[in-house]
């Protein structure tokens, strides 16, 4: 049905300007009060992703239903400006911004919003109760994942923002959002509305598609959790592109088609703005998918983008909801005399005039491209796009600064308000426009209702034909819906499908036909046909996902032959090598001064147990057994008293002869000759017995680990009591910490070779080595347990020899001349003071 105004605007629709126009320059304003606004003009931004630095982003192609939706609120405003009741004396301004349908380009106009009223700065205040911003109240944006990055920064000043298209159920949290507000239902509404629609029908086995941003996927969350009260079973869920340039959008967008061919279903649902449907609509057209029952949201099924698709028409039936929304009077005629006006110097000169007054070179983000537009390029959006919202968003806004005032039908005071001061009046008050009745309810939206529309073709004219409506309930005429079957019966929607080895049935809603085929996870398989559930394996076997059957786990040690094992066998190798060399040079120079300076014959011993220390490391290699583990730490704790104790003769020696030189005479014959080696025998003895008690409380024990590894099982010595532990290997540690309090401070002068210092540097380094070999010790519980209880057995012995052994052998080599009484006798001992 064709109205007066939409044939006004038609008249004027061919009347294409024949220079560029002064459009751009009708969204700025001055007025005693600024109302923002953030609408799409445009969409494909040129720079985002080649950004490296925070420049302006733009973008290129004209968004012509967010031209008209800033015009909505234009034509309110002006409205409202030449009311003669609601804001008599008072004149609204405006600030209308693109937001290119990106968060970065919302976010940089909001800032611009906040900027103090007649700057350009955002104050930084601990309280913002008496702070003026740029605008009294901001409309917009559209799109949810927009609102939601706007709202926090809105909300924190408690500035009003009024999105008139977005539908997040999120954005219902007014903790988080106080002073967002909406004039189009939540989602919860609309998931509630399609699932009635699909029980009315009988159709419980559907696809669900939805655009991969917040609008899409909150709503399909929401359809999900609401489908499964409903008895309505999910075939399949699926995601769309949002960034139809990226490369891996289409390869996603035709599994997308070849998944919905898998399910068999004749129900889709899809929760998506224009331009995603458009690309997943495009493609199966061209793949050839069978026609189907498309239930689509006002995101999309009101927009030319979608319907002047090639070969749309061969899609299917499509049904779908719009909100419930008036017409507004006079907008049509008002959008026809204004793209008249702009066409005039006149006019174009004043608005410039008006755009210069707010400040214009401060930020450059409106429509250019609207200046290149004629009323023929819009007049098909015109008598179907729906405005209300977004002059309803407006005389909100209005309403509630009327009170705020403190207006009559007369005339307003032009009072100082604040943004904060008119959420009370948003909150509690109703408002009318045009006579109808509003009110934001208690998570500040509007229920305003649904209607159910028919794509309803007529050759190639469409045409948007109301079937049903819904509030609180939902009522349909089917005697007017053709669907595209033979009949033009409603489609049957069954829910069938078949399994393939390795799924199993999971069950959805509460019919046992309605479920997914899933794959059987790991360590699980498939045993019979149509089951619902998968077999654990036993534990000594192992299964990949979506398998028919277990398989036995292999043995996982430290093998002879990894390449792992074969360096640190290298390692052993010459570590002991070098050990040997040590305690051949040793023998030969016994009964040279460095040699029986540095211990004589403990030497050839300590270097002994450093060799038995390093063979050790054999014990960590192979298939382990109880036997191994229980040895495997006796060994090396027994190898290392053996050095230590060697040491520690040496330190108290050291000892005697520095701190008590009155003394030393007396005791060092205990330390020396035959009575040294009863010291280390006794050392060793104190060892063994701690040895037995480690073997009393709990030695080490093999276990065989299922959980570490997938595919194999893990044999590996557990520790059972770690007090056993400490208790065995601490005695080591007390050992290493009497030499090193023994030698730590020795001195001596630059002409003697102080012995002190090697033994004070090789305990410090074995310290070392075992504070980073608990830590990793203790946790690990792999084949790198044993790697980490080699690699600390032979960085001590390399440090022991590398610190205390090879300088000696050095001299003893190189520096014979340095191998004499006189720089080794009494080397720990200062130069002689003259009372001595």
């Amino acid at each position: 049905i064709m109205v007066p105004d939409l044939l006004l605007c038609l008249s004027f629709g061919y009347a294409a300007a024949l220079k560029p126009t002064c459009l751009s320059a009708q969204f700025r304003r001055p007025g005693d009060y600024i109302i923002g606004g953030l609408f799409p003009f445009g969409m494909d931004t040129i720079n985002l992703t080649a950004r490296s630095e925070p420049t302006l982003v733009v973008c290129e192609r004209l968004f012509v239903d967010g031209l008209i939706w800033a015009l909505g609120m234009k034509f309110a405003i002006d409205q409202i400006n030449n009311s003669t009741s609601l804001l008599p004396g008072v004149k609204l301004g405006y600030d209308i911004y693109n937001t290119c349908f990106e968060p970065l380009v919302a976010l940089q106009s909001s800032l611009l919003f906040l900027t103090r009223n007649g700057t350009s700065g955002i104050g930084v205040l601990c309280n913002y109760t008496d702070y003026q911003p740029r605008v009294t109240a901001v409309i917009g944006p559209h799109k949810s994942d927009l609102c939601l990055l706007t709202a926090k920064l809105f909300s924190f000043f408690l500035i009003p923002q009024v999105s008139y298209k977005a539908s997040s159920e999120k954005l219902s949290n007014i903790d988080l959002y106080p002073s967002f507000y909406r004039t189009v239902p939540s989602d919860k509404n609309l998931v509630e509305a399609v699932a009635l629609l699909l029980n009315k029908f009988g159709w419980n086995w559907i696809a669900t598609i939805a655009s991969d941003d917040e609008y899409g996927r909150g709503a399909q969350e929401l359809f999900l959790n609401t489908a499964g009260n409903h008895s309505i079973c999910i075939a399949f869920k699926g995601l769309l592109p949002t960034d139809l340039t990226d490369s891996k959008a289409k390869n996603q967008l035709e599994d997308t088609i070849k998944l919905i061919n898998k399910t068999n279903v004749n129900i889709i649902v899809l929760f998506a703005f224009s331009q995603p449907v458009q690309a997943l609509l495009e493609h199966s057209i061209r793949m050839g998918l069978s026609k189907k029952v498309w239930i689509g949201t006002e995101a999309w099924l009101l927009s030319n983008i979608a319907a002047s698709i090639p070969n749309i028409q061969s899609i299917g039936t499509v049904l779908g909801f719009i909100m419930k929304a008036g017409t507004v009077p006079g907008f049509q005629k008002y959008v026809a005399d204004l793209f008249t006006s702009v066409q005039q110097d006149k006019f174009c000169q004043e608005s410039r005039e008006f755009h210069h007054l707010m400040n214009s070179d401060m930020l450059d983000i409106h429509c250019k491209e609207c200046d290149h537009i004629s009323l023929h390029n819009v007049s098909s959006m015109l008598s179907r796009l729906l405005i209300q919202p977004v002059y309803v968003a407006v005389y909100s806004v209005a309403h509630a600064l009327h009170r705020a005032l403190g207006c009559t039908h007369q005339a307003c005071p032009k009072a100082a308000i604040r943004s904060w001061q008119l959420l009370h009046f948003m909150n509690t008050f109703p408002f009318k426009v045009n006579g109808q009745s509003f009110m934001f309810d208690q998570s500040h939206g509007t229920n305003t209702g649904y209607k159910l529309i028919l794509w309803s073709w007529n050759n190639s004219t469409l045409t948007y034909l109301p079937v049903g409506d819904y509030k609180e309930s939902l009522s349909i005429d089917k005697s007017q819906i053709q669907f595209h079957t033979a009949d033009q019966k409603e489609p049957t929607s069954e829910c069938f499908r078949r399994c393939k080895p390795g799924q199993f049935r999971r069950i959805k809603g509460f019919h046992l036909c309605c479920y997914d085929c899933t794959d059987c996870p790991e360590n699980t398989f498939w045993s019979s046909k149509d089951s619902s559930t998968c077999t654990p394996c036993p534990e000594h076997q192992w299964a990949p996902s979506r398998s028919t059957r277990c398989y036995d786990r292999s043995e996982r040690y430290l093998f002879w032959n990894q390449p792992l094992t074969l360096a640190l066998l290298t390692l052993m190798s010459i570590t002991v090598s070098l050990t040997c060399l040590a305690a051949v040079l040793f023998l030969k120079n016994l009964e040279t001064p460095l040699v029986q300076a540095s211990g004589g014959k403990l030497n050839l011993f300590a270097l002994l147990t450093l060799t038995l220390l390093c063979l050790s490391c054999c014990l960590y290699i192979g298939k382990p057994s109880n036997d191994l583990c229980m040895i495997q730490q006796m060994v090396y704790a027994l190898c290392l008293n053996g050095c230590f104790s060697t040491f520690l003769i040496k330190s108290l020696e050291i000892t005697l002869v520095t701190e008590f030189p009155r003394c030393a005479p007396t005791f060092l014959r205990w330390l020396t000759q035959r009575r040294a080696w009863l010291l280390v025998a006794l050392s060793l003895l104190t060892e063994c017995l701690l040895c037995f008690c480690y073997l009393r409380l709990g030695p080490d024990y093999l276990v065989s680990d299922y959980k570490s590894l997938p595919t194999e099982v893990l044999l590996v010595c557990n520790t059972e009591s770690w007090f056993a532990f400490a208790l065995m290997h601490g005695y080591n540690g007390c050992l290493a910490f009497v030499c090193f309090m023994c030698t730590f401070m020795v001195q001596t002068s630059g002409k003697k070779y102080n012995i002190a210092r090697g033994i004070t540097f090789t305990i410090l380094i074995y310290f070392i080595i075992w504070i980073f070999f608990i830590a990793i010790f203790v946790t690990l519980k792999t084949v790198l347990r044993s790697v980490t209880q080699i690699g600390s057995i032979l960085t001590t012995c390399l440090s022991i020899l590398g610190i205390y052994y090879i300088p000696k052998c050095y001299i003893i080599l190189l520096k014979p001349d340095m191998n004499t009484v006189d720089y080794f006798q009494n080397s720990i001992k200062e130069e002689p003071e003259e009372d001595s």
